[in-house]
């Protein structure tokens, strides 16, 4: 089934959506005897997970990004945004693959989109070979720390960036002091629950112990077996079809009505949350927030690429249309990220290309028969670095699967 946005030309694996751009090639057809072609068409490659347990988050993604390019109207400088979505299918793989097809084929101007850390990794190379301006949602730290790119941008968080805040939180405000985690095995739940850790035992507490999770498992049970039941809580790393499936199988553990559970913001993330019972009430999670604009609760997958279709269009704008100087073009998109009013609150990229942003600590209650997250407190414009000299931290290991390590 091809996407469609309205104001703007989408294309789904290469077939043409039809409906508003067919009268549009229609008038141009009418009137190429007496008026000059019309300019190309500026082309935004998008890819992530369409299928599979991450799509959810995919659809979501692309849902925002068209949003983001139909508030500017479907076009920039007179030239109209054609918006190409290729599914990924959640495989570096087929990744490289339809990478090539945007770049080589489709001839892109820009790539937008990338959920998995492990795709984002592996388009590094070719992306800096092509020299192509991108805008990745996807979070590895090191892309924005030690490992940063010329061509590419974030207008996510890194992984670690809101579970900084979440450590604060939770050995300042909740008090707690033992803390068992687990997480998906991948380098996302990695430096998530890295980040936790180290701000949390640098206020005090301990992690007492680290649980792996691969991304293709959905039975819990033999994990959920090993936590520990003689801490304050448990701090948690999962996404989409995970997520969903683990708050259920947390709760009939028996473990939630003993140990609290708290965790990254993606979490109960609105895409994750419409599939969930009552087991979510009462998590505490630290996510980056967005307004509605969707007639629905939005996922925070839209609102991150609502802004990268906002910060396209307005720098195809700001260089006039001529999104071919590449350079400029990128320069173009930082600028915007900085000016234009964004959902989540306000954005400037660092030095590094990522987002100082706010992060929201939320609490899922139940408010008229529906769940919702509700802010419970604010941390004002958390830099990826947390409160960390940016030299200091760049010297210590990278989070990783045994980085830190956990304190027995």
């Amino acid at each position: 089934m091809p996407y469609y946005a309205a104001g703007c030309v989408v294309r789904r694996g290469g077939t043409l959506v039809t409906h508003r751009a067919v009268t549009l090639v229609s008038a141009l057809l009418l009137m190429a005897a007496s008026v000059a072609p019309a300019a190309e068409p500026i082309r935004v490659g998008f890819m992530a997970p369409l299928t599979g347990i991450f799509a959810q988050a995919g659809k979501d993604m692309l849902e925002g990004l068209k949003m983001g390019l139909e508030q500017a109207g479907g076009q920039a400088a007179g030239r109209l945004l054609e918006l190409i979505a290729e599914d990924d299918e959640g495989n570096p793989a087929t990744a490289q693959s339809k990478y090539r097809k945007l770049v080589q084929q489709d001839r892109i101007d820009v790539l937008t989109g990338v959920l998995l850390v492990n795709i984002g990794y592996a388009l590094v190379p070719p992306i800096e070979r092509d020299g192509l301006p991108s805008l990745f949602l996807t979070t590895p730290d090191d892309l924005t720390k030690r490992r940063p790119t010329r061509w590419i941008l974030r207008s996510n968080f890194a992984a670690s960036q809101p579970m900084h805040a979440l450590g604060d939180y939770a050995a300042k405000i909740l008090k707690y002091r033992r803390v068992a985690a687990i997480g998906m095995d991948n380098g996302f739940g990695h430096e998530g629950i890295g980040g936790f850790q180290r701000v949390f035992e640098d206020a005090g507490g301990r992690v007492v112990q680290k649980t792996w999770v691969p991304l293709n498992a959905m039975d819990f049970a033999p994990y959920l077996a090993q936590v520990p039941r003689d801490v304050d809580a448990v701090v948690q790393v999962f996404v989409a079809a995970q997520a969903v499936r683990f708050a259920k199988q947390y709760a009939e553990s028996g473990l939630k009505d003993r140990l609290p559970l708290i965790g990254s913001g993606v979490f109960t993330d609105e895409s994750a949350l419409r599939s969930m019972g009552d087991e979510a009430i009462g998590i505490v999670t630290s996510m980056k927030l967005a307004e509605a604009r969707l007639g629905r609760p939005p996922a925070y997958f839209h609102a991150a690429m609502y802004s990268s279709g906002r910060w396209v269009a307005a720098a195809a704008t700001a260089v006039d249309g001529h999104v071919e100087d590449r350079a400029r073009f990128l320069a173009a998109i930082r600028r915007a990220s900085e000016t234009i009013e964004d959902p989540r609150g306000p954005i400037k990229l660092d030095e590094y290309g990522n987002p100082t942003e706010n992060v929201y600590i939320l609490k899922v209650e139940k408010v008229t028969g529906r769940l919702q997250n509700s802010v419970i407190h604010t941390y004002p414009m958390v830099s990826q670095f947390w409160t960390y000299k940016p030299e200091e931290f760049l010297k210590t290991p990278p989070y990783d699967r045994n980085y830190p390590p956990p304190k027995p």
